[in-house]
């Protein structure tokens, strides 16, 4: 494969397209356990991580065609963040059994009120 000027060295941000950014702000401020770095009131608001990424939500004026993707949000303990999840009474994809153990990770599958999807995840 030929190298090109645009080579990805990472992701700088993530975002989610919502309607109710006051209402997903909220929820995700609970999920990341920290405050947005930036918010433009009624446009977007963004989270930045210690590795310097970010995530962020969009305000559209439309309800989203469709709803695709899904951030992974990197923690130290699955566990604990998945029962933290169940406190927030957010949905989680396999309720009692929330944390999948996998041959290269753990995931949590959770969805936010607008049905984003997003995953809770640590490599192994």
């Amino acid at each position: 494969m030929e190298m090109t000027a645009t080579r990805v060295k990472g992701i700088d941000a993530t975002y989610y397209t919502v309607e109710d950014l006051d209402g997903c702000t909220k929820f995700y401020s609970q999920v990341l356990g920290l405050e947005p770095a930036v918010t433009v009131s009624g446009m977007f608001a963004e989270w930045t991580f210690d590795d310097d990424s970010s995530f962020g939500l969009y305000k559209s004026e439309q309800k989203p065609a469709s709803r695709s993707g899904s951030a992974m949000f990197r923690v130290d303990d699955p566990y604990s963040a998945a029962e933290h999840l169940k406190s927030m009474k957010a949905h989680i994809a396999h309720g009692e059994d929330a944390v999948g153990d996998f041959p290269t990770c753990f995931m949590v599958f959770g969805e936010d009120p607008e049905g984003n999807q997003f995953i809770i995840h640590k490599r192994k």
